[in-house]
């Protein structure tokens, strides 16, 4: 049985991006790892290895520099079960000040409100609000 499933997002300017998610979805950095003084990560000095943000109890992302930039990364759309409009309403319009819609904060066919935004870093987040 699978215990969690936690993402490892490998992205640009790491520092800057989890500072960016940390403003959005709240929570605590933690276990920061930098290259510097690891000889497997000569020449990659001052990028995050290892980042985590804890945004709470159930919720746990962790954010790597993207060393190879000729490598390339698919990011995943990740889907976030919220527990209210407001939140739901709050989170889409932060995202959308720096990010891209991809789908319109609307009520679905399926009796939620939805929407798809991709953020500067380009990370989709399927936003999801299902009324009780």
């Amino acid at each position: 049985m699978i215990k969690r499933i936690t993402p490892n997002i490998y992205i640009d300017n790491c520092k800057e991006a989890i500072e960016y998610y940390k403003e959005l979805f709240g929570g605590e950095i933690k276990n920061v790892q930098l290259a510097d003084g690891i000889d497997m990560f000569k020449g990659y000095e001052g990028k995050i290895i290892h980042s985590e943000l804890h945004i709470n109890e159930n919720c746990v992302i962790y954010f790597v520099d993207k060393l190879d930039p000729q490598k390339a990364v698919s990011n995943p759309e990740l889907i976030l079960e919220l527990d209210s409009k407001d939140e739901m309403d709050r989170l889409y319009s932060k995202l959308c000040e720096k990010g891209t819609i991809g789908f319109e904060l609307q009520k679905t066919f399926w009796g939620a409100y939805h929407a798809i935004v991709t953020d500067p870093y380009g990370i989709s987040w399927s936003l999801n609000y299902s009324e009780k």
